[in-house]
């Protein structure tokens, strides 16, 4: 059942304290049944773009998932083991909705197999549990883990912020259905976009850790989202089969406002290397709550 995403009531005017928040998962669904393959009209590179999050993320985030609940027995602080539970139930809610579009996908004539089969051997074989290790390297995999995962995680709360506070969306005729989904996803990615920081450095405080995650999770991130582009247009049913994919169709769209400007993304990436950074720098908890309060879906969910 959905509960209100802070502690206490508040007025509309009135700023949220982070701290505020419980964070609960909300079992949101929805209709696909009038949404287009290229749910941004007329877009095929903009729509693919984002549908590469529905590749990555089911098993991205049981993978998270999976290594929270064994962080979960190592955590002191009892406020950061409830955001810890929250988190791992939005995230095990977020997987699930973005499968249930894999099968639209295939019902639509586009098979993600080939590149989900990838993504489960990464997040499962690559980056999961080796039986193998002692006590001590267990607990090191497992801390690389983390710092793996809260800069996946200051990606993906990057991504809501702004699909948050973007119009252009809308303007040019997305899907409402689809749109709803990533808007809901990014208003909860904000809602807990410093509990796989905090609980990194709960456990390891080291800067070294923290920026060895983001060094390692950059380059491997946007390789991954170029080849599941790549995927994406070279099977879509569609699209000629010869169609290449070009850096400036991003710079293309990112002019159009469709995707995130190159530039700012950087910016962000280097946001995250300052020593004093805290995930709660960057983006608004009013307008994400604020979001989740209005989002079709969300509310549904409520009722």
């Amino acid at each position: 059942m959905f509960r209100a995403a802070h502690a206490r009531p508040h007025r509309p005017s009135e700023p949220i304290d982070h701290h505020d928040l419980v964070l609960q998962p909300r079992d949101v669904t929805f209709d696909w049944g009038a949404t287009p393959l290229h749910w941004l009209p007329g877009e095929p590179f903009a729509t693919h773009t984002f549908d590469v999050l529905h590749l990555m993320l089911p098993e991205l985030e049981r993978w998270f998932v999976r290594t929270f609940e064994q962080a979960l027995p190592l955590i002191t602080d009892d406020r950061l083991r409830e955001d810890v539970r929250g988190f791992i139930g939005q995230e095990a809610m977020h997987a699930e909705a973005h499968q249930e579009v894999l099968e639209r996908l295939l019902a639509k004539g586009l098979d993600p197999a080939p590149y989900t089969q990838q993504s489960e051997w990464i997040f499962r074989r690559v980056l999961g549990d080796r039986l193998e290790l002692t006590p001590a390297a267990a607990h090191a995999h497992l801390l690389q883990r983390l710092a793996l995962i809260a800069a996946f995680e200051h990606f993906t709360a990057y991504m809501g912020h702004w699909i948050l506070s973007n119009g252009h969306l809308d303007q040019a005729g997305a899907d409402p259905a689809m749109l709803d989904l990533f808007r809901w996803h990014g208003a909860e990615e904000v809602e807990h976009r410093s509990v796989a920081f905090d609980l990194l450095v709960h456990l390891d405080p080291r800067y070294r850790r923290r920026v060895v995650g983001m060094l390692v999770t950059a380059p491997v991130l946007t390789r991954l989202w170029i080849r599941g582009v790549r995927f994406l247009m070279s099977a879509d049913p569609e699209l000629d089969d010869r169609v290449k994919v070009r850096f400036r169709d991003y710079l293309t769209a990112a002019r159009k406002d469709l995707l995130p400007p190159p530039g700012a993304f950087a910016r962000s990436v280097l946001h995250y290397f300052r020593p004093g950074y805290h995930p709660t720098q960057e983006g608004s908890t009013q307008q994400a709550v604020a979001y989740l309060a209005a989002s079709p879906a969300a509310r549904a969910a409520a009722r």
